[in-house]
């Protein structure tokens, strides 16, 4: 059951992951308006949405592309998503996003962070 749950986790982890990632990459003007910002008027936001996309592509790709580092992966996975989520609180809480638009991206690093753990504790022990 443990590895079962661990397996929903890591394969939910890196679909949420790759699909972010490459919106990141290849429409980044899309995440950027749907976080209230226009990227003409802030056309630097598209280069930090394509290096974290980038970055969340990659991570995702890794955790199918090897199986044998897996739970590595993800415990480092935990440290990343939970920076995620504070950066995204901390950029509301100062008044660099809106709060609605700062609460979903904290969402979704939450569940990020949630998956990451789940998997990482049906990994423990392994590499």
């Amino acid at each position: 059951m443990r590895r079962s749950k661990g397996e929903f986790a890591w394969k939910a982890l890196a679909a949420i992951m790759f699909v972010n990632g490459s919106l990141g990459v290849f429409a980044p003007r899309v995440l950027i308006r749907g976080l209230g910002i226009r990227p003409e008027l802030e056309p630097g936001m598209i280069y930090v949405f394509r290096m974290f996309g980038i970055r969340t592509l990659f991570l995702a790709i890794d955790l199918h592309r090897a199986p044998e580092q897996r739970g590595r992966s993800l415990r480092e996975g935990v440290l990343v998503h939970a920076t995620d989520m504070s950066a995204a609180l901390a950029g509301a809480a100062l008044g660099q996003l809106p709060w609605p638009k700062g609460l979903v991206v904290a969402g979704i690093s939450f569940v990020n962070t949630a998956l990451a753990i789940r998997g990482a504790l049906a990994y423990r022990g392994r590499p």
